[in-house]
């Protein structure tokens, strides 16, 4: 299993180098630069053209990529144009925010998502499963923004069980009280994003529980005088699994790239927030490196989905 994880860890050096080529290429053709509607309209353009020039922005695209690859192959990644900070900087003190965002809405996901389909492929076709249905047709047909915004008006506004935005109140000064802040921001956020999450979990799980049951092992288990409980835990739940299973890394890859809708909505100081500030600002440096780090997180979900889904299941082998 090592040589098949260090092996997939080499491959993923040449696409990420792939990947940085294209984001080079697709960054260029992009209209404008980090100084446009940024700086004082009655700057002279000769001033304004000097300071491209002292920055590299005119610079041929393979003269930048190779300053910028050499650079990096040095730990230094750029220079934020819009805070004035190392890129490095920039990310590292919002990466905090979505790493607790994401970590708390795959808790919320699989806390909901797991025993909604267990108990929808059990008891299916009773009204306890129609009603879980339901919420299932609902929240998948529902988009992110509209179900978010949904949730600041009556838990953030009308309700006011939740701070409608931001990441942390400034009236936080201790370590505790920033901790407290800290959780009690992110909740709306997270329960957000797990009420979309939950419904793959749920779809699959009932549907290869509803398959299972009908299954031979499961016949032969019963006449065998094994409980109806054990049937499901030991037996009809494992082999259900599989699907979800495959998808966990999926899962945790989706949760980090699709906070950027909700980090938005919410005001949610996180890499989402940063992302789309960034492209408001034309803001490559910082661009270039979270596209590099989604595309990253990509192929380390895929790997962590075959590697969990060679635990559960010994008989799969990955190559």
């Amino acid at each position: 299993m090592w040589k098949t994880i260090i092996r997939r860890l080499l491959l993923m050096i040449p696409q990420i180098l792939i990947l940085s080529i294209l984001i080079f290429i697709i960054a260029d053709f992009m209209p404008g630069d980090p100084f446009t509607g940024l700086i004082d309209p009655n700057l002279d353009p000769a001033q304004l053209e000097a300071m491209r020039e002292s920055y590299g922005l005119n610079d041929p695209l393979p003269v930048k990529y190779i300053r910028w690859m050499t650079n990096a192959f040095q730990g230094d990644f750029g220079r934020s144009f819009n805070y004035q900070q190392p890129v490095t900087a920039v990310i590292a003190g919002r990466l905090g925010n979505t790493v607790r965002l994401s970590l708390l809405s795959v808790i919320l996901t699989y806390a909901v998502g797991l025993p909604l389909g267990i108990v929808a492929g059990r008891y299916n076709e009773s009204v306890l499963d129609k009603t879980i249905l339901v919420y299932n047709f609902v929240s998948f047909a529902v988009p992110i923004f509209v179900l978010a915004l949904l949730m600041v008006w009556i838990f953030g506004y009308n309700l006011n069980w939740f701070p409608a935005r931001g990441s942390v109140s400034i009236s936080a000064t201790t370590p505790w009280e920033i901790w407290k802040s800290q959780m009690y921001h992110v909740l709306l956020p997270a329960i957000t994003t797990a009420m979309l999450g939950t419904t793959s979990i749920i779809q699959y799980l009932r549907s290869e529980i509803i398959d299972a049951k009908v299954s031979d092992y499961v016949k032969t288990a019963r006449s065998k005088g094994v409980p109806i409980q054990k049937v499901y835990t030991r037996h009809i739940f494992r082999n259900a699994s599989l699907p979800i299973a495959s998808g966990f890394g999926y899962t945790i890859v989706s949760l980090f790239t699709g906070s950027i809708f909700i980090e938005q909505i919410f005001t949610y100081r996180g890499m989402g927030y940063l992302f789309l500030q960034s492209i408001n600002t034309r803001d490559y440096s910082v661009i270039f490196v979270l596209v590099l780090f989604y595309g990253f997180l990509a192929l380390i979900g895929t790997l962590l989905s075959d590697l969990i889904l060679m635990a559960v299941d010994p008989r799969i082998r990955i190559d």
